[in-house]
């Protein structure tokens, strides 16, 4: 039980910071939870940039086509290690916010800078997981901005005030880590109880949300919002025909698809590809939400489309939608992937006819992409010079 000392309108931020003891909190078991949220953090921004930088690349920027799952394992841990951070981040918040109470808050302008590096770097760790939580959730109406620029560019302020703090601090952590550990409490929790507690809640969050990559455990991912088993034909759907606005032009009887090159240009319909040589493979796709299913995926290979307006292997390939109005209507094949056999435009899904709400008449389905990049009800490729 906690005794206030006095009147609440008597305390002032000195009194009440002596409210927050606990023999718990201490250098060394700070440091520790720094240690694990920062090799958490690490994980997390890493893949977060690759993602970004796939769907985005620099000029430098290089991208396999191959293995066919490293997007889907990078992703995975980006979802995963994010997630997890979300105790590991709570745990390491009560071993210090007492601190915020010290007063005066700034001793000289060193100080100054040193707190203000330390907010910004709590406001951006806590607007990443919570803006991170609604993208996975799909719930993007308490969110007033584009949700991947705003994340994108707070994840870079929170690197940079991580690297900040991490200056600050890494001498007192230094000395915390090679200092004896101090006695337990003699009642309540342990330190040993704590990171056990927060270790189970980690393991809890990965095993019952890790299922939406991991299939083997999809029964036990109760807190994942996509079931990778569940969907049109066996597969999730994001977004559907009607959403997108694309229903009566994808079962257009005059639909035609749009292939233009340094050869010229064809216009075929949907039974002049099925007339082309077919190619199956089996691919996954991907989202950046966590999830991912493989699908058995046939349909006529880019590459052929590509020689037969005139281009070669080193040209990349501008695919097209018919949804209009969408960020993602478009999307660039790379030569890795634009010459890549696995590479297919998908006519057929699990042996049947492309479901409307998984791109018929045909989609883009190549290895190694997040899905927001396999573009769905195809109007037109494009070979680029």
């Amino acid at each position: 039980m906690v005794h206030l000392p006095g009147p609440l309108t008597r305390l002032d931020p000195a009194r009440l910071s002596r409210l927050f003891t606990s023999r718990l909190r201490s250098p060394q078991l700070t440091s520790r939870l720094g240690v694990l949220l920062g090799a958490a953090v690490a994980v997390c921004l890493l893949t977060g940039y690759l993602s970004h930088a796939i769907q985005h690349p620099p000029a430098w920027f290089y991208w396999p086509s191959r293995p066919v799952n490293l997007y889907r394992v990078t992703q995975g841990l980006h979802v995963a290690t994010g997630l997890a951070i979300v105790p590991l981040l709570a745990a390491k918040l009560w071993s210090v916010y007492p601190k915020l109470f010290r007063w005066p808050p700034f001793r000289d302008a060193v100080h100054a800078i040193e707190r203000l590096s330390l907010f910004l770097l709590v406001a951006a760790a806590l607007f990443q997981v919570t803006t991170g939580l609604l993208n996975i959730a799909l719930w993007y109406s308490p969110m007033s901005f584009f949700f991947t620029t705003a994340h994108y560019w707070t994840a870079w302020i929170f690197a940079g005030s991580l690297l900040i703090h991490i200056g600050v601090k890494l001498p007192i952590v230094r000395r915390a880590l090679a200092a004896p550990a101090r006695p337990a409490p003699p009642t309540g929790m342990t330190r040993r109880g704590l990171f056990a507690a927060v270790g189970a809640a980690v393991a809890a969050i990965t095993v019952a949300t890790v299922g939406q990559t991991l299939r083997p455990l999809a029964g036990l991912s109760v807190l994942g919002p996509r079931d990778p088993r569940i969907g049109p034909q066996g597969l999730p759907v994001n977004q559907t025909a009607a959403a997108a606005g694309v229903a009566a032009a994808a079962t257009d009887p005059g639909y035609r698809l749009e292939v233009a090159g340094p050869g010229g240009t064809l216009r075929l319909s949907l039974a002049e590809l099925a007339a082309m040589a077919q190619h199956t493979a089996q691919l996954p796709i991907t989202c950046v939400e966590g999830w991912s299913a493989t699908a058995t995926w046939t349909g006529v290979p880019i590459r052929d489309l590509v020689t037969a307006v005139g281009g070669h292997a080193g040209h990349s390939v501008r695919v097209t939608s018919l949804q209009q109005n969408s960020l993602y209507r478009v999307s660039t094949l790379p030569p890795p992937h634009a010459a890549d056999p696995l590479t297919l435009l998908a006519l057929r899904v699990n042996g049947e006819p492309l479901d409307l709400d998984h791109g018929y008449p045909c989609r883009l389905i190549a290895p190694n992409r997040p899905g927001v990049l396999q573009t769905k009800w195809v109007a037109r490729i494009e070979v680029l010079p």
